[in-house]
């Protein structure tokens, strides 16, 4: 069974879980299904602003696929989520990310 089948199968039990959906989205960029994961990574923060390793990985998608300003929105809401919770980690991320986009 491949990885995506395997996630899905997870996703039955646990259908709201983070973090499988976004290994499931990491799943879907790999293989160029980009609004796939969009959906994806959109829906995590949506339900939980506080999923931190989204926001990066919805901003480089968005980059890729042109989207400059939106990813750029994704970045300032994701560096507030980790000013929130405290992610030092994940918010020098997503600044370096937002600084290649804005300087």
């Amino acid at each position: 069974m491949d990885r995506i089948e395997k996630l899905k199968e997870y996703l039955v039990s646990k259908p709201g879980d983070a973090f499988l959906q976004h290994a499931l989205a990491l799943e879907y960029v790999k293989l160029g299904r980009e609004e796939d994961a969009r959906l994806l990574f959109t829906e995590i923060l949506e339900r939980d602003p506080s999923y931190t390793g989204s926001y990066y990985h919805l901003g480089k998608l968005l980059e890729r696929t042109g989207e400059t300003e939106q990813a750029i929105a994704w970045y300032e809401k994701g560096m507030k989520a980790c000013q929130e919770s405290g992610d030092r980690h994940a918010y020098g991320e997503l600044r370096g990310a937002y600084e290649e986009l804005t300087f």
